[in-house]
């Protein structure tokens, strides 16, 4: 069958202000790379070609990286006239007369499912729609999905209370959709597809299954998830492939960054392109820095994740933080903040 991706790229991210004020959440780098450019490299990976962006807040940062689409790729762009939520994102980027089927994807959580094998389930039980599950310990920050015995939805518990549910799983923000589907979501409004169009679906006895996928998820829509996910990453707990000359065990370091001899690196780290860290420094344990950065004379970085081009000054600390591109610390101690700009 053929497939089109659709990836729901618009969202405002105001849960990462200040570093998502003008840059979309899917933007934020993922060791150095944006997560949008890593997932659309995925879905090449698994012969996805054809693909969407539907954007809204903050469009031409994404406009603009992509200027020319990845080799291989046909990218698309879907830009909202206004607000629309995930249903009525999804019934625009869709366009007027779909004929594939459509593979849709919350681009703000990272994931590493077998997409191939998701397609497959959904060909096989003949579904209309299928929604990505996954396995929760608790599913009260989340909506339980309740299955039959032929993985058919029966029932949708949005943040259940204990005891209201025996299901834990959840949707992981991963559907596939018959193109058909589309003429359930109501055009030009804001709809909720998992609020409104999901429970019209089963009410009208549209096949919608669910898929329990396997592999790493995170919702990196908060600064702790964000940094979860580096410290995953960097110990080997999210198979996400860290590029660049390994230096020893868990310390990555590209061969042009300016490490000096006297400054201690306690792994796991990853040292982008071009960074310099000065004499005295301590960068680690977990600690990401990224290309064009400063860790000057003294300096203490650990448990965080600095962007391209921060500068963190002589003699500052800097603990379970994320530092913005081009942001400048210049002393004292920074814990626990979404920093961008200059202090």
């Amino acid at each position: 069958m053929a497939v089109r991706a659709i990836l729901l790229a618009g969202g405002l991210g105001t849960r990462l202000h200040p570093l998502t004020v003008e840059l979309p959440k899917p933007m934020v780098p993922v060791l150095g790379k944006p997560w949008l450019s890593r997932l659309i490299d995925q879905l090449a990976a698994f012969g996805v070609t054809d693909i969407t962006l539907s954007l809204r807040h903050g469009r031409q940062v994404v406009t603009d990286y992509f200027r020319e689409s990845p080799p291989g790729v046909r990218l698309r762009f879907a830009v909202e006239p206004q607000p629309l939520g995930t249903g009525g994102a999804i019934r625009f980027a869709a366009g007027p007369d779909p004929t594939d089927t459509l593979l849709i994807l919350n681009a703000d959580i990272v994931q590493t499912f077998d997409l191939n094998a998701l397609l497959e389930f959904h060909r096989q039980h003949r579904a209309q729609v299928t929604i990505g599950l996954v396995e929760v310990a608790d599913p009260s920050a989340y909506g339980a999905v309740e299955l039959d015995k032929n993985s058919r939805v029966t029932r949708f518990v949005e943040k259940p209370r204990p005891g209201e549910t025996d299901s834990r799983m959840v949707n992981a923000g991963v559907y596939v959709f018959d193109p058909g589907v589309l003429s359930w979501i109501p055009p030009e409004r804001p709809v909720s597809v998992e609020r409104e169009t999901f429970p019209a679906l089963l009410r009208d006895g549209v096949r919608v299954y669910g898929c329990l996928c396997t592999g790493y998820w995170k919702d990196i829509g908060t600064g702790d998830r964000y940094l979860q996910l580096h410290r995953d990453i960097l110990e080997g707990r999210c198979p996400i492939p860290v590029s660049g000359p390994v230096r020893g065990p868990a310390h990555w370091q590209a061969d042009d960054a300016d490490v000096s001899p006297d400054a201690r690196i306690m792994p796991p780290v990853y040292i982008g392109s071009g960074a310099v860290i000065e004499a005295g420094a301590q960068v680690g344990p977990r600690a990401v820095i990224g290309a064009g950065c400063l860790v000057a004379k003294g300096a203490r970085i650990s448990d965080s994740v600095l962007w391209d081009g921060a500068r963190v000054g002589a003699g500052a600390t800097v603990r379970h933080s994320v530092i913005g591109f081009a942001t400048g610390i210049g002393g004292g101690t920074v814990e626990n903040v979404l920093l961008a700009g200059w202090r």
